[in-house]
């Protein structure tokens, strides 16, 4: 079974050096100042073997990546369990739900907005999208807000 991680809110000014240019090193990627993982590295004085064994494990407090909100509208068919299994499916890959609005259904389908974080999701958003315009039910599932 795998060991669940565990969490700390540190004072940055107790943290190892180290930590501190592992995060120079990621907003000098993120920020398109370097090209690569080396080079970014060697910016901000650490080994890459450093940069690589810390990336994934530390970030800002605040991260606006983290936040990141997004708007979807959405066709449904009109049958029982078709929102349903579409908000568990888009559990899975890490949504967030905010809000739903659902119009009521015409002609046997229903229009809806879905504003979601999108924080958890490891999936880029056009895979997010093609993966729930394949569950049962859905017609048309587009990004109306967000990037």
């Amino acid at each position: 079974m795998p060991k669940e991680p565990k969490y700390y809110l540190i004072d940055a000014e107790v943290m190892p050096s180290v930590l501190h240019k592992v995060l120079e090193a990621k907003f000098l990627l993120e920020s398109g100042q370097c090209k690569t993982a080396s080079e970014a590295a060697a910016v901000a004085e650490i080994s890459r073997s450093a940069f690589y064994k810390y990336k994934d494990a530390i970030r800002p407090f605040y991260d606006k990546e983290i936040e990141r909100i997004v708007t979807f509208y959405l066709e449904l068919k009109h049958e029982p369990g078709v929102l349903s299994n579409l908000l568990i499916h888009l559990a899975k890959v890490g949504l967030n739900i905010l809000t739903i609005n659902q119009n009521i259904p015409v002609d046997g389908k229903a229009t809806a907005t879905i504003s979601a974080q999108v924080s958890g999701s490891s999936a880029e958003i056009n895979e997010l999208i093609d993966s729930a315009k394949e569950c049962d039910g859905v017609i048309a599932f587009k990004l109306l807000a967000g990037n």
